[in-house]
């Protein structure tokens, strides 16, 4: 479906009603946000939490739907972290249009406990394999400012959509090549050009954003420390951690340069928590032992989230090429007492299609993880008319009910005047 009809979609209804709750807009200070500049060291599991289990299902309102589904297959499991990645092939998505964001935003504010995660392109053309002379180039322009109302824009929706503490993973896999937003062409303009970005998201009022700096594990492109931006513009210290070689077992995972264990200790000297946005197999096939390891590994150092890629070849739950590890997976993630596996009959793993990996260019394919961002059409203006649709309204999200009541929402003035100012019907 073009993108431009997927902002008339069902998700629009709900991004609505994320502006009339308004939630975000007088957020209370609770948890991390409560203890900050208390003399709490963020870097202890303490000040954070308990771990908290998600996994990336799809980027879209399926992916909604399915996270009630894997927490059945996980005998009940509680999955509060929700993960999707912005589609970085031009600025107007990378902006985040209200349609695409809509059914997350719903599902994050059905519980307080839960946590949006929102992969953040630092460029458009985001898979397009730009050179690297080009990259350089772009990368100087965003450290002089040139890109900084994209960022605002991102975030000023983000807040009015009632998710203004959304984790956002800014220019992930950045040491590799794969991507435009890649650090290695310049990177002291790659550090600046992040700065840029978080100080254009911060001043907008109302956001409580988390900023997660998330390079693919090992020595890849370029060392990794060297493109972290600092402290100040640093919340969490992630690591996409795929099962490939040039590491052969988990061990060697965890003790190779710029590995796991470079991971937890540079987190601990800068003073930040870690986090396991992307992991999950790959080219080291249907593996237990790495399923095991990596479990025991965060069980240990205590992320704040942790969200396997669950798709073939990396998955446990979509994916049937794994059953050994799915077994594992199960087994230590369940709800049942002392870890038993849930019984076979509840909510077996669905049969789905996922993005297939971008190919890695020549030379790297062994060191760089998938890149699972889909494929979206490039946007065109609207015209004056809006689209017919004919998707079915996502399902309202569970705990609601009530008599109905329902206003006249003046959308025209946020999304253009194409946009005619819709009534909305809500259930209190």
């Amino acid at each position: 479906m073009p993108v431009r009809s997927r902002l008339v979609t069902a998700g629009l209804g709900t991004a609505v009603l994320g502006l009339l709750a308004g939630g975000a807009l007088v957020a209370v200070r609770s948890g991390p946000d409560a203890m900050a500049g208390k003399g709490v060291n963020a870097a202890d599991p303490a000040f954070w939490g308990p771990t908290a289990v998600g996994a990336y299902l799809d980027y879209g309102p399926d992916g909604v739907r399915r996270m009630g589904e894997l927490s059945r297959w996980l005998g009940g499991t509680e999955l509060r972290v929700g993960h999707s990645y912005l589609p970085g092939d031009v600025w107007e998505n990378i902006e985040g249009r209200p349609g695409f964001l809509a059914a997350w935003a719903a599902w994050r504010k059905a519980s307080p406990d839960r946590m949006f995660v929102l992969n953040t392109p630092m460029l458009e053309r985001n898979e397009d394999h730009v050179p690297d002379e080009e990259v350089r180039g772009l990368l100087r322009a965003g450290a002089d400012g040139r890109f900084d109302g994209h960022f605002r824009e991102l975030a000023r929706r983000l807040v009015l959509l009632g998710v203004p503490d959304t984790v956002l993973v800014l220019g992930w896999e950045m040491n590799g090549t794969t991507y435009t937003h890649r650090c290695g062409p310049d990177p002291e303009a790659w550090k600046a050009y992040w700065k840029r970005i978080v100080t254009a998201m911060r001043s907008v009022p109302g956001q409580r954003f988390r900023f997660d700096f998330a390079p693919s594990r090992g020595l890849d492109a370029v060392p990794w420390t060297e493109c972290y931006p600092g402290d100040d513009v640093v919340d969490i210290i992630g690591m996409d951690s795929y099962d490939q070689p040039p590491a052969r077992s988990f061990e060697e995972q965890v003790n190779e340069p710029y590995g796991l264990r470079r991971h937890v200790d540079f987190a601990a000297e800068h003073g930040k928590p870690v986090s396991y946005p992307e992991w999950g197999l790959f080219r080291n096939g249907d593996n237990p032992a790495y399923m095991r390891g990596m479990l025991e590994w965060m069980e240990r150092h205590k992320p704040v989230y942790q969200t396997i890629t669950d798709y073939c070849p990396h998955g446990v739950w979509q994916c049937a090429e794994n059953p050994e590890s799915s077994r594992v997976y199960r087994e230590m993630l369940s709800a049942g007492p002392d870890g038993v596996e849930p019984a076979a009959s509840d909510s077996p793993p669905v049969a789905t299609e996922a993005p297939e990996p971008t190919p890695e260019p020549e030379g790297t394919a062994e060191l760089e993880g998938p890149a699972p961002e889909p494929e979206w059409e490039p946007v065109t203006e609207p015209e004056a008319d809006p689209v017919t649709v004919t998707e079915p309204e996502p399902e309202p999200e569970p705990g609601t009910g009530g008599d109905p009541w329902c206003v006249t929402v003046p959308l025209s003035a946020w999304l253009g005047p194409w946009m005619p100012d819709p009534e909305v019907c809500a259930e209190e």
